[in-house]
């Protein structure tokens, strides 16, 4: 295997000026502060956003509500109640007030859906929207304040008070009919509805018997652009397309403006349809080629409001887009680009053009949003701090919050190193390797591969807290990107098309080989682990190759056909295996982890938790049974109440901890 040998420069994660610092620890898990979902104020005085950290004693995340300064003098807590979290927190039109969502007590003895929260910032008490039955999901204010475009899931239909104790038979009649954190799906909708603040009045928006996303007011406030898949049977396409619909009325057919067949505009890419200042223009994502599914890179495209040719602007990038929002004077429209590791806000003439970059470096940026004044708040995070909200101010970066502040100055993060190397046939891969606080580069140490999930995501540089840990028990922790992955176009990700388990097992080993190559690994002690994807790939690799000592399974599957029905991608198995009874050979090949079973003699640790509908827990129930079967080494751990992603705080901690003591106690 050929081997490049380069290793970019080292990345020194050290805080400065700090003595004191010391190893990270499994607590510190807790300690991490996520800072999310930024909103500015209409005149750029102040920015609102949400800070999700764990209640210990409750056992709980909770989410509340935040207010930083745009000159950066303070940051204060606007929520707290106890038990009770609020997300999406936006500013009124006028200033005067902050809307939120969630699923706090209102009257006394009160707790039912999620609703929309009104908090006068001049003082007093929040309190809910009436007249909404079900529950708020989204909204969007119109530019006059006076109204709202909801997005509202439909309530449950009422039950006998004599019979609503008793369980009800689930009756299943959809294609898609899961989701993991709901479990089974009914046949409710996620609509849109306009909203009269002042009389409490609340009105269907557009007809018909949809879902319906992502709610966006025209400047003049005339119309609402919206996402939406309006055709029988939708989950069996990625056709999503953009809809206008007149507030002067509601309840009628919406004009469609995109007619793509891949998905313009899904909600899957977190990106609203952005309005050009003079309303004639609404900028959005498409899509690529949907037989690629997930593998294919979005990109930026603008259609005239009133109906038009559709126009992708950044066709020659090949790279994921998102968020767009436009410049002041229309002439350009500004977006976020993943990139090979980092996330920078790029920009584009409104008539196309090249891309040209306004801010990037070695962090990963997000969540732009911007005031009437043109300023601008962003999220970053790079390897030495978590998202934290920043002003873009005068082409510069300005840090407006400091959640992890003391956390960080508490501890030795060690060095980072960026690497680049070839895989067996040749492709550049790029990856990272994190060693230990004081490690002088002398002497080889224990290693672990860790994978990522997705598998179309990446590796970046963002601040990842378990890293650090794992790196603080003494390990060098190898990750890396290899083929499947993002940031680095459509053929790249789509190299395992239908085909898991094949290249990207290569494209990991050889970052191992280089690893040990440098001498940075020892190669009789080397682990693997990781979750979703990773999980998978770990499955993959440990029944390729038979060097690693140890190996921790999360969430993951290892007989693909136990997927087909039982977990929530039904579609993508279709567009991308096809059919188990039509195309048996590549099912048995992307399944050789349980069909072939027996090339496996890693001692693994299988976890998952026991609500799980993205990969269900039979899928780590049926590996665990084949390897204790045939006597190899294993554990199962189930998280009861958990779904995909892990959330009870001391699920979090524990699952740290035994990952780490699985593979302290295979070292020797």
């Amino acid at each position: 295997m050929r081997l490049t040998g380069l290793f970019f420069a080292a990345l020194l994660m050290v805080q400065p000026g700090t003595a004191y610092a010391r190893k990270a620890e499994v607590a510190d898990l807790l300690r991490v502060a996520y800072v999310a979902e930024p909103d500015i104020a209409p005149d750029g005085s102040a920015v609102v956003y949400t800070v999700n950290t764990a209640d210990i004693e409750a056992d709980e995340q909770v989410s509340h509500i935040w207010l930083a300064k745009w000159d950066g003098t303070s940051q204060r807590q606007l929520t707290s109640r106890a038990g009770e979290s609020e997300s999406r927190a936006r500013f009124s039109p006028d200033g005067s007030a902050i809307a939120f969502i969630s699923s706090r007590a209102g009257k006394e003895g009160e707790d039912e859906e999620s609703r929309l929260w009104l908090l006068p910032l001049a003082g007093g008490e929040a309190q809910p929207l009436q007249g909404i039955k079900g529950s708020v999901t989204d909204y969007a204010f119109s530019p006059d304040g006076k109204q709202l475009a909801l997005v509202v899931f439909d309530a449950k239909p009422a039950r006998d008070e004599k019979l609503k104790d008793r369980p009800e038979p689930l009756v299943i009649d959809r294609y898609l009919f899961k989701r993991d954190g709901t479990g089974i799906l009914d046949n409710r909708r996620e609509r849109l509805w306009l909203y009269d603040i002042a009389s409490g009045k609340a009105q269907r928006l557009a007809d018909g018997d949809y879902d319906e996303a992502l709610p966006a007011w025209s400047p003049d406030g005339t119309q609402v652009a919206f996402v939406s898949r309006r055709f029988a049977d939708a989950e069996r396409s990625p056709d999503y397309n953009l809809y206008v619909a007149r507030v002067a009325s509601p309840g009628a057919t919406p004009r469609q403006l995109t007619t793509y067949e891949g998905a313009d505009g899904d909600p899957g890419f977190g990106s609203y349809p952005a309005w050009s200042p003079d309303g004639r223009q609404i900028a959005y994502l498409r899509g690529g080629n949907p037989e690629l599914i997930w593998y294919a890179p979005n990109a930026l495209a603008v259609v005239p409001a009133a109906g038009g040719e559709e126009r992708v602007l950044t066709a020659s990038l090949d790279r994921n887009v998102y968020q767009p929002f436009w410049s002041p004077d229309g002439k350009e429209i500004r977006f976020i680009t993943e990139d090979d590791g980092v996330q920078r806000l790029d920009r584009i003439a409104a008539t196309g053009g090249a891309v040209s970059t306004l801010v990037a470096g070695d962090r990963v940026l997000s969540a732009p949003t911007v005031s009437a004044n043109n300023r601008v708040a962003l999220l970053s995070t790079d390897l030495t701090s978590p998202n934290e909200v920043y002003a873009l101010d005068k082409g510069k970066l300005r840090p407006l919050t400091s959640h992890n502040a003391a956390l960080m100055a508490e501890l030795d993060l060690g060095k980072v190193v960026r690497t680049s190397f070839a895989s067996k046939d040749g492709t550049e891969v790029h990856g990272f390797v994190m060693t230990p606080p004081g490690h002088d580069g002398s002497g080889a140490l224990p290693a672990i591969l860790s994978i990522h999930g997705g598998p179309a995501a990446q590796f970046d540089f963002t601040f990842d807290i378990d890293h650090l840990v794992m790196a603080a028990r003494g390990y060098a922790v190898i990750y890396n990107n290899p083929r499947g992955s993002t940031g680095r176009g459509e053929a790249y990700a789509a190299a395992i098309d239908a085909a898991w388990g094949s290249v990207d097992v290569e494209d990991v080993l050889a970052s191992v080989d280089q690893a040990v190559a440098k001498g940075v690994a020892d190669p009789a002690r080397l682990f693997v682990g990781g979750w979703s994807y990773g999980g998978m790939l770990t499955n993959y690799t440990i029944a390729s190759d038979k060097r690693f000592r140890a190996a921790v399974s999360g969430a993951s599957i290892g007989n693909i056909y136990a997927g087909y029905g039982t977990d929530h991608y039904v579609y993508e198995y279709d567009v991308e295996m096809g059919y188990p009874w039509e195309n048996r050979e590549a099912w048995d090949r992307v399944s050789y982890p349980f069909l072939h079973n027996d090339r496996i003699v890693t001692p693994t640790l299988f976890m998952v938790g026991g609500e799980d509908v993205n990969v269900p827990t039979l899928a780590s129930e049926q590996m665990y049974q084949a390897l204790r079967s045939r006597g190899i080494e294993t554990r199962l751990v189930i998280y009861p109440g958990e779904y995909h992603g892990i959330e009870r705080p001391s699920f979090i901690t524990d699952r740290m901890t035994r990952w780490i003591e699985w593979f302290d106690s295979h070292t020797k």
